[in-house]
């Protein structure tokens, strides 16, 4: 079992960085066979494994939550920010990743997206690996 934190820098209020690639690289270094866990530790961002070829799937995933859950509502939550903590729980915070012979089982067009709700901000995720 293996264990790491990343540090990432989002730009923009609501956006999403992917992260395949970092995932990947602690992957293949720790783990031959098994499951990557990937983990937000905040409360206004969150996890998704997407579609990662066309960047007009990232777009209208940020249009499309933005329109059902916008920014400014009659929301209660003083800090302003109540539409990045519902965003966050629909994304949902983890995910589990089986991996074989080092690398993630993923679709062929599945990538690993760090979802940002009330940004920009300095974030961090975590990865852990579990042998199997």
């Amino acid at each position: 079992m293996s264990f790491i934190e990343i540090k990432i820098q989002t730009q923009n209020r609501t956006e999403l960085v992917e992260i395949t690639s970092e995932v990947q690289h602690f992957v293949s270094r720790e783990l031959k066979n098994g499951l990557a866990v990937v983990y937000c530790p905040h409360t206004t961002a969150g996890m998704t494994i997407n579609e990662n070829a066309d960047p007009s799937v990232k777009s209208d995933m940020i249009k499309s939550l933005n329109k059902l859950i916008p920014y400014r509502n009659s929301y209660e939550h003083m800090e302003g920010n109540s539409d990045a903590h519902i965003k966050a729980t629909l994304t949902g915070l983890s995910l589990s990743i089986p991996v074989v012979d080092g690398k993630m089982v993923l679709g062929t067009w599945q990538g690993i997206y760090f979802c940002e709700y009330d940004g920009p901000r300095n974030r961090k995720f975590y990865i852990q690996t579990i042998n199997g």
